[in-house]
């Protein structure tokens, strides 16, 4: 068996990431602070804790079939994994939302600046 290689450093930051997976943890950011952008909405919540930053990822059926919606999730997850460790908070929980024909049309150097845009937003 071969060993695995490290894991690459983050670019940006250092800071860790965990992935929001239960439902109760969504809703409790949907009733958090909102942005709205033109390709995604953000969701962002103060946990009031020191743990690390939390992100979850949706996409409703309005956003189209199953390959648009996982088009437009594996985007908004690029995104924030270069961008969020530089960005985000300790004990805040982010979740991005695609927007229909929007999360998977928008030229990517302006979905990300879209989204440091969005939360530095949520921020203040």
């Amino acid at each position: 068996m071969a060993d695995t290689p490290p894991a690459a450093p983050v670019p940006g930051g250092s800071l860790s990431l965990e992935r929001l997976k239960v439902r109760a943890d969504f809703l409790r950011a949907a009733r958090a602070r909102v942005v709205r952008r033109n390709a995604f909405m953000l969701q962002a919540r103060d946990r009031g804790e020191n743990g690390p930053p939390r992100i979850g990822f949706t996409c409703s059926k309005k956003v189209g079939n199953a390959v648009a919606r996982n088009r437009a999730k594996r985007r908004l997850r690029e995104v924030a994994r270069l961008d969020l460790p530089a960005l985000a908070r300790p004990g805040w929980d982010y979740v991005l939302i695609g927007r229909r024909d929007m999360t998977a049309a928008e030229d990517f150097a302006q979905l990300r600046a879209e989204f440091a845009r969005a939360i530095e937003i949520a921020h203040r």
